[in-house]
């Protein structure tokens, strides 16, 4: 289980360090990576090009922090949070091959996470050999 702190701000972070040292050594199998809260997803895509504040500008557009939401406990807007999974699913699964994850060359692995009212996040990092 990774902790992840957010900082209380929307965020894409990159986990894919501590996935790649998570299968280190374990042969081939699959990587499951979960996040236990109903606000946040996991993403597969290339980041730290500007790919990660695109992301959270499209995820804005769809899910715009204002009072249109029905659920309304928190801050405002924070009913976008817990649709957020519907469109960024709150898991990935990805092949490991000789401990080392089968990413493509631009691809991480990152937290995706619109929920400014809570700070810190979960991750559990599950293997399974082939």
């Amino acid at each position: 289980m990774l902790t992840v702190r957010t900082g209380g701000r929307e965020v894409v972070h990159d986990l894919t360090g501590q996935c790649r040292g998570f299968v280190r050594g374990r042969g081939d199998g699959l990587l499951h990576v979960f996040v236990p809260h109903a606000t946040a997803g996991v993403a597969v895509l290339e980041l730290g090009s500007g790919s990660d504040d695109d992301l959270l500008a499209a995820l804005g557009d769809l899910l715009p922090a204002d009072d249109r939401w029905r659920h309304r406990h928190g801050s405002r807007g924070h009913g976008r949070a817990h649709v957020l999974p519907a469109l960024v699913p709150p898991y990935a699964t990805l092949p490991v091959l000789g401990g080392e994850i089968a990413l493509g060359t631009w691809q991480s692995v990152a937290l995706v996470d619109l929920n400014v009212d809570n700070a810190v996040r979960s991750v559990r990092l599950s293997f399974l050999s082939a």
